[in-house]
């Protein structure tokens, strides 16, 4: 038998790349791959130790802070040391930094995926380019960078971020028999009216999702479709400014918001639309889980939206911040039945062929078999 290739993981952001490394191990093929997680304290780590061959939690600070992040050094290293992985794969930029420098001189290959390129999103110029410069510098000590689409790959060649050879697209994938196994979430139990048009937004309410604009779009479909009812699955640092502009739109009979659930797709499944107003976005992972719980998309023309997002045909876009796009779609969709129906069908057959997670799975593999051969 074959030595499995061990891989060490190192995440710190929860979220969006925790729920891609949940499945990513679920479907490794364990008699070729070892995984090792270490991961920050923000982990379900109990979740991990049922996939993983192994869990390790580090307090990790998510931003930066010269003392927490000197310990986490040291302690990254040992651990690298004492488990000699064959390839150390590091998740989102802050990881990402953190073990390419506690594992410089060691003998292994790197991967690093960062989930989204930090100098992509809306901020300071001054902060873009110190994220360029530190992408730039750290890309040194990889000796691959995995993009999770292909307007990611693109953005790393604009940048001049390393060679072309140094980056691998693979993009995104779902878990698709756990969604078609989630029950749906009970409309009476929500307080949702049974003959309800509930539009849905699922995702961090925070500036990158524009939570203000789903709002604002909110107030002109109640207009037109007055039996319409929002759903925000989700939680984050802009709740309260989200809540206060809900109550001066007097539409707090019409909104619910969740907070963080475990599981977002048995929402999705009672939503009638399902939008993604992102003013950036490296991926969205919520888009392939609309289209596998049958639910319309309505999602902004930004970035790698439009690699997943094919407008007209499983999904409508619109402009960025147009709350205005937002309601005259949203209403064509409430109307225009054949349109709504077509778009489903095709979402539906995009997502199993494109967005598995089996096929992030094989070609995360094949990636670790090709580096290997490189030894």
């Amino acid at each position: 038998m074959n030595k499995r290739i061990r891989v060490l993981h190192v995440a710190e952001a929860a979220g969006g790349v925790e729920r891609y490394l949940q499945t990513l191990f679920k479907y490794n093929d364990k008699e070729q791959v070892e995984n090792i997680l270490v991961c920050s304290q923000n982990y379900d780590y109990k979740k991990f130790e049922e996939l993983a061959d192994r869990v390790i939690v580090l307090k990790m600070a998510h931003q930066i802070n010269p003392s927490s992040d000197i310990k986490v050094e040291k302690a990254l290293r040992k651990i690298i040391k004492k488990t000699k992985p064959d390839i150390v794969y590091a998740h989102s930029s802050k990881a990402g930094a953190l073990a390419r420098i506690a594992d410089w001189g060691l003998k292994n290959k790197v991967i690093y995926n960062p989930h989204g390129w930090a100098f992509n999103m809306q901020q300071s110029t001054n902060k873009k380019e110190m994220y360029k410069w530190v992408e730039k510098i750290s890309a040194h000590f990889c000796d691959k960078i995995v993009c999770i689409s292909d307007a990611e790959r693109e953005s790393a060649l604009r940048e001049k971020i390393c060679k072309p050879s140094k980056l691998q697209v693979i993009y995104n994938g779902i878990d698709l028999e756990e969604i078609e196994k989630t029950t749906p979430m009970s409309r009476i139990q929500l307080g949702i009216p049974e003959d309800a048009f509930v539009v849905g937004m699922v995702g961090r309410l925070s500036k990158q999702k524009a939570p203000d604009t789903f709002v604002k779009a909110a107030k002109l479909i109640k207009k037109k479709i007055p039996n319409a009812f929002f759903l925000m699955v989700g939680d984050g640092e802009l709740r309260d400014q989200t809540e206060e502009l809900i109550n001066q739109y007097d539409l707090g009979s019409s909104f619910l918001i969740t907070g963080w659930v475990d599981n977002p797709t048995a929402y999705m499944k009672i939503m009638d639309v399902g939008m993604l107003l992102s003013r950036w976005e490296g991926f969205g992972l919520v888009l392939p889980e609309y289209m596998a719980c049958g639910v319309p998309i309505i999602a902004t023309n930004v970035d790698a939206i439009p690699n997943i997002v094919k407008d007209g045909v499983n999904g409508m876009l619109i402009n960025k911040d147009s709350f205005v796009g937002a309601q005259k779609v949203c209403t064509r969709l409430n109307s225009d039945t054949e349109l709504k129906d077509r778009i489903i069908a095709s979402a539906k057959s995009m997502v199993k062929n494109k967005f598995g997670a089996k096929r992030v799975a094989k070609e995360s593999i094949e990636l670790y078999k090709n580096l290997e051969k490189q030894n």
